[in-house]
């Protein structure tokens, strides 16, 4: 069982959390929990280190940052206690949990849970704090953003559990964001690669590393509200299609930027080095067209997220000799819509099904990507909601279940 942020903000919500544990262990299961800092705590932390020193080492910011989790971890064990069942805390690293030498952004590369199924077999509950782990010079590391999904699935890959639940403050995964639309209605289940998908596009439920691993280790995962009781949805490799669903899931995220750079003459290998320049310096390049046509001017357009945009300008500016291009243009206000839906694969049209409904709703389209079960437009911001209601009622994603 894994227990987000917003799940243990506050005394009443832990003890909520206490009160689902005791109720799982009632039914005669072994329980390992592991969870996030409480609510904000790690926002704050980062703003007391930014006072104190802002520009920090990433080693003392992840001593600062693990602090959140061990206080949830202590605090879930006494309130489990407290209500007649043993149970025990654990820091990332007494749980086994090892990670390369990376701080701040560490992957977990093996988990030796004997503490943690010493504790289960002697009848106790295991709490566990999540987004980190140690390296091998006993280093502190922490695991970066989604970094307690990625804990909770590892962990329960380790004790060998028959199920990983992540609680949160949702019901489970929705066909898109309840909160924009109103008719979004709950999946009982979605594959792994629709929700690798969903993740990867905007969906905020699960990190996309944790549903990997998940996937990898065929570890079933479910998404299950904790301020409510309720089964939430089952994420695993198999099955069963909800009303016959071709598409299951509508995504969108918002700050995208186009940068088109454009060529006098045709060009050789600058494509690899435009892209090897940009990832070498971490920026996240998403959709790419290319156009070279007799009597045009060459160009490369890609999208990346806002927050990348003034590195990448830079990275191409002192390139610029070396690439070869002429002039680089931006835009900027845009958003990504995506359809997902395993269906898609066997099913030829739906692509085009989406551009009709788009092109009735007038919604320009500037960039498309696609795959065997996803397709991706870049519009401008002013047109993400409607586009997404307009998506959501084309592929009746509000008559599920």
């Amino acid at each position: 069982m894994k227990f987000g942020g917003t799940s243990v903000a506050n005394e009443e919500r832990i003890e909520r959390a206490a009160s689902l544990i005791i109720e799982e262990v009632n039914k005669g299961k072994q329980v390992a929990v592991v969870v996030s800092a409480m609510g904000k705590t790690t926002d704050k932390l980062l703003a007391l280190a930014a006072d104190i020193h802002p520009d920090a080492e990433k080693r003392e910011l992840d001593m600062l940052l693990a602090t959140g989790e061990q206080v949830t971890a202590s605090l879930l064990a006494m309130a489990i206690s407290a209500k007649g069942v043993a149970s025990k805390s654990f820091t990332g690293w007494q749980a086994g949990i090892r990670t390369e030498s990376i701080h701040s952004n560490a992957r977990i590369e093996d988990v030796d849970a004997k503490k943690v199924v010493d504790t289960l077999e002697s009848g106790a509950v295991a709490v566990i704090a999540g987004f980190q782990g140690i390296d091998q010079d006993a280093e502190v590391t922490t695991l970066g953003r989604g970094g307690s999904d990625t804990s909770a699935v590892a962990v329960a890959i380790a004790i060998n559990a028959s199920t990983c639940d992540i609680y949160t403050d949702v019901e489970g995964v929705f066909t898109t964001d309840p909160r924009m639309i109103e008719e979004a209605t709950k999946l009982n289940e979605i594959s792994y690669d629709e929700m690798l998908e969903l993740a990867n596009l905007g969906a905020g439920v699960l990190h996309p590393r944790a549903i990997e691993f998940a996937k990898n280790h065929q570890m079933p995962l479910r998404v299950r509200p904790a301020h409510m009781n309720g089964e939430g949805t089952m994420i695993k490799e198999e099955i069963e299609m909800e009303n016959n669903l071709i598409v299951r899931g509508v995504a969108f995220e918002e700050d995208i930027v186009r940068i088109t750079i454009m060529y006098d003459t045709p060009y050789n290998g600058s494509l690899a080095n435009i892209f090897t320049a940009l990832a070498e310096q971490q920026v996240n390049v998403d959709i790419i067209v290319q156009t070279i046509m007799d009597g045009e001017q060459p160009s490369v357009s890609f999208s990346i997220k806002n927050e990348d945009f003034a590195k990448a300008m830079n990275v191409l500016e002192m390139n610029k000799e070396e690439l070869g291009y002429k002039r680089a243009d931006f835009e900027v206000g845009l958003a990504k819509v995506s359809i997902v839906g395993s269906g898609m694969v066997s099913n030829p049209g739906v692509a085009a099904h989406m551009f009709d409904a788009l092109r009735d709703a007038s919604i320009p389209i500037k960039m498309v990507s696609t795959s065997e079960i996803k397709v991706s437009v870049v519009i401008p911001t002013m047109y993400m909601k409607e586009a997404v209601a307009v998506l959501h009622k084309t592929f009746e994603l509000g008559h599920v279940g």
